[in-house]
This record gives structure tokens, C-alpha cells and sequence, in this order.
């Protein structure tokens, strides 16, 4: 018997505050509730973040 892992329901979108780079070469991003400084450095090039309300999927 066979079986997937695969969810049935895509998982939950919700409005979630996150930091995002402000260099224009940079896509780096984070969500606020996982960063450990009060304003962090971007962790792939090390410019500055901005934060931004972003929809993207809910952790479970």
C-alpha cells in the first residue's frame, strides 16, 4: 500500500510582519518573530532591513 506525504489543503496564508533588505540586489528576508536582534543586518549581503507585512504561509 502506497501513501503521500502530500497535503490534501494547501496551508494557510496569513499577513505576517517580516524584515526585508533594503539593498535592490538582495531578496533577503526574515520573519520578525524569528529574529533574535531588535535590527538585524541582512544575513546574505549585511545591508540594512526594513520591516514590511508580507502574506505568506502560516508555520504550523
Amino acid at each position: 500500500m502506497a501513501f503521500s506525504r502530500r497535503r490534501k489543503e494547501p496551508l494557510p496564508k496569513v499577513e505576517t510582519k517580516v524584515w526585508a533588505c533594503t539593498s535592490d540586489d538582495c531578496n533577503g528576508w526574515m520573519r520578525e518573530s524569528l529574529s533574535f536582534k531588535e535590527e538585524p543586518k541582512c544575513p546574505l549581503c549585511k545591508s540594512s532591513m526594513k520591516q514590511e507585512i508580507r502574506t505568506i504561509t502560516e508555520l504550523e
